[in-house]
């Protein structure tokens, strides 16, 4: 069953909207090997594209969709960087603009801990991706999509709030479905009401919403605090929504979708390498089984190994697999663990 129609007709696949950052993660390859430890302790990096809709951007374009991106970059050599990756990724960047009074591009430093404890120490003042401003949003450029995504850390300021809104406004005008990916990052929002109203108003227009359980209680704070996945799901669905995807971190993850089914998803067994970019290899790998036409139940399969694989990786965004990849781990994860190992 088809539940997001997709105008094929379009040229890009996706278009997503939301910050491109830089990842410094402690170095692991053959020739330098920086082990568990604190980040104070730490003294060889490797630098990646990072960001959650700028890696989701990459993992879509692995699996050969074609990808679009609007947003805003520094105007020096981090921004040269990530343009210049992403046009060697193919992602069209031709809506990806420079800032002009300075603000620098988001710098992520990982600490890897453990295999289960990670954290992160991020650099984001006079921030660049929060400078994209309703100028920036092209209807034509929507319209040129089959599907727009929409981080909602581009609405925790102005002017990018603005933008966001005016280009999911934009799609619904244009007819081009909207995801919103919650994406809730506690660095920047100044209050709960704020995250509320804003996630809220967005989540009344998308088609698609993915996040986490903590994500919908923020979202639903100032409306109806304390629903349970069900009635969240119920909620947004008498509004606009065709699937709402909830997860639960390594408890799994359930899709309710607007004809009453819900598919759940358990993750993977690996060995982490950090606790985080699970998201975005699941992003990638349940939207790219949207565009494939499969159940919704391959799609959260896809998504959940691909999450996996990322968590094992020590980065968010080379790390990406292809299709071939994720489904000779899905193989080998049956193989060992039996064919019901995901299933909820």
């Amino acid at each position: 069953m088809s539940y997001i129609d997709l105008d094929e007709t379009r040229p890009l696949d996706i278009i997503l909207l939301g910050r491109i950052a830089i990842d410094f993660n402690p170095a692991y390859s053959d020739s330098v090997r920086e082990e568990f430890k604190p980040l104070k302790d730490v003294h060889y990096f490797e630098k990646y594209v990072g960001g959650s809709p700028a890696n989701i951007a990459v993992g879509v374009t692995h699996h050969g969709l074609k990808a679009g991106f609007i947003g805003k970059v520094s105007d020096d050599q981090f921004g040269d960087f990530v343009t210049e990756y992403f046009d060697a990724q193919g992602i069209d960047t031709s809506h990806v603009t420079r800032c002009t009074n300075g603000e620098k591009i988001g710098l992520t430093f990982t600490e890897m801990l453990s295999p289960s404890e990670s954290h992160i120490l991020m650099y984001r003042n006079c921030i660049a991706d929060l400078q994209l401003s309703v100028d920036d949003i092209d209807p034509d450029y929507i319209a040129s999509a089959k599907l727009l995504l929409i981080s909602g850390t581009a609405l925790a300021e102005s002017p990018s709030r603005e933008a966001a809104i005016k280009a999911v406004l934009v799609a619904r005008q244009v007819g081009t479905p909207v995801v919103f990916d919650i994406d809730y990052r506690s660095y920047n929002w100044k209050n709960a009401d704020e995250i509320s109203i804003y996630y809220s108003y967005v989540a009344r227009l998308a088609d698609i919403i993915m996040g986490s359980r903590e994500e919908f209680d923020l979202t639903e704070a100032l409306i109806c605090p304390g629903m349970t996945d069900e009635q969240s799901a119920a909620y947004w669905q008498e509004r606009n929504a065709k699937i709402v995807v909830i997860k639960h971190g390594m408890e799994g993850s359930t899709a309710y979708c607007d004809d009453g089914e819900k598919f759940s998803i358990k993750p993977f067994p690996v060995t982490a390498r950090k606790g985080f970019g699970g998201g975005d290899g699941y992003g990638s790998g349940f939207l790219y089984g949207l565009f494939q036409g499969w159940d919704i139940q391959d799609c959260l399969e896809f998504g959940s190994a691909e999450a996996s694989m990322m968590v094992r990786a020590n980065n968010c965004s080379d790390a990406l697999p292809g299709p071939d990849e994720v489904r000779a781990f899905i193989a080998e994860e049956k193989a060992q663990y039996g064919e019901m190992v995901a299933r909820a």
